[in-house]
């Protein structure tokens, strides 16, 4: 197989180069032992072309629970007393990601180097999260890398449950939904039309309930190439959209306007912040750095752009909690509790209680709707079954009593 290489001379020069190999590692330790510094190896062709958009290809993100494992595994080398250097060594080829290994194999060229761990992974953007780089410099600073680790490990393992309940709690009522449209389809596409042929040879006048609905049915048959069309159209536009700037600030800003959904999604952000600036103040890093980071790294575009004037207000001097109530953001509970945690100096402290209480405000919030959700739509399948089943049967009783039966 042949594969691009971006490789360093040692003359300084970076260039391109086509290489063959049995796999992509095989390819990168030989041009290793050449004395070349390899920063990228991907495959040559569609393949390669395609996997820079495929999440752990050469270029995509980084598997989480990859990375986790990785500092879990960091965590435990270097409480045994190893070099760091030694530990990324012996971890470097044990992620199941190609990208992220060469990831490492590079990160461990640049800190045999002299560099920074934190500034090594800085150099690969957004293959990491954005807590990521600060947090391993807020350990590097305060000389406890190990004990900034394991909070930043926390924290990502308390965003993936809390990510994990929505989704699992969303999981039933969708289940109900792809039924409910099997249902109607079956009965729309092949027992009504069957019921309408048989009573158009009996020369039966059809009811107006079965009517109206044989009318939808000739509509969706008639037209369902179209429909599914606009529906993967819809659905294409919606993800490139998602992609830009302005559309995920519209998208995201659309969640945020979902009713009972909107205020659980901005307590999921508000809590994905906090938690981060409590992880990143307990490092050791400035405040406004901090907010920097944190703001940066939530995922709602919408809150993000809210909570952006944050750190330039509190640079002027404004308190963070008087700084969070200008910009709207959050209830009053939160706030106070900010302005607590600021006023005896624990504020990272108080921000990992505001994260624990946002994330059972969402937990509550979740069950709630749940609750509402699953009987209302138990009631909705049950009038639609309902109709239906009347559309086909109404026909019935009506022949049989015009021949008296």
């Amino acid at each position: 197989m042949r594969f691009i290489c971006r490789v360093g001379t040692p003359e300084g020069s970076v260039v391109e180069q086509v290489h063959e190999g049995r796999d992509a590692a095989a390819v990168r330790g030989d041009l290793e032992k050449k004395g070349l510094f390899v920063f990228d190896v991907r495959r040559r062709g569609l393949l390669g072309a395609l996997s820079l958009d495929i999440g752990g290809g050469s270029r995509g993100r980084v598997p989480i629970q990859q990375l986790l494992v990785f500092n879990q595994e960091l965590i435990a080398l270097l409480r045994s007393g190893l070099p760091l250097l030694q530990s990324i060594e012996l971890l470097k080829d044990r992620p199941a990601d190609e990208g992220f290994r060469q990831v490492l194999g590079e990160v461990r060229d640049r800190v045999k180097s002299g560099e920074a761990m934190s500034d090594a992974f800085a150099g690969f953007g957004q293959r990491f999260p954005a807590l990521y780089a600060p947090t391993l410099q807020a350990g590097e600073r305060s000389g406890e890398l190990e004990s900034v680790l394991k909070r930043f490990v926390r924290y990502q393992k308390l965003v993936l449950s809390t990510r994990k309940k929505v989704i699992s709690a969303l999981m039933y009522p969708a289940a109900l939904i792809g039924l409910s449209l099997v249902l109607i389809l079956v009965m729309t596409a092949y027992v009504l039309p069957n019921f309408s042929d048989f009573f158009a040879g009996l020369g039966a006048e059809l009811p107006l309930l079965t009517r109206g609905v044989m009318v939808v049915a000739d509509f969706l048959r008639a037209n369902a190439v179209w429909l599914a069309g606009g529906a993967l159209a819809a659905v294409i536009v919606l993800r490139q959209s998602g992609r830009t700037a302005a559309g995920r600030r519209r998208l995201d800003g659309w969640k945020l306007s979902v009713p009972f959904l909107g205020v659980v999604f901005e307590r999921m952000s508000l809590s994905e912040f906090c938690r981060s600036l409590s992880t990143l103040l307990a490092g050791g890093i400035p405040i406004v750095p901090s907010l920097e980071t944190s703001v940066g790294a939530i995922g709602n575009a919408a809150v993000r752009e809210r909570l952006a004037p944050l750190p330039a207000a509190v640079r002027e001097g404004k308190a963070m909690a008087e700084a969070l109530r200008s910009t709207g953001v959050g209830e009053d509970l939160m706030i106070d509790m900010v302005q607590v945690g600021e006023e005896t100096g624990a504020l990272d402290q108080m921000l990992s209680d505001v994260s624990d209480f946002l994330d059972d405000e969402v937990d509550t919030r979740m069950q709630r709707i749940l609750g509402l959700i699953e009987p209302a739509m138990l009631i909705i399948m049950a009038i639609l079954v309902a109709i239906l089943l009347v559309a086909v049967y109404l026909p019935m009783y009506s022949l049989l009593g015009s021949i008296g039966v």
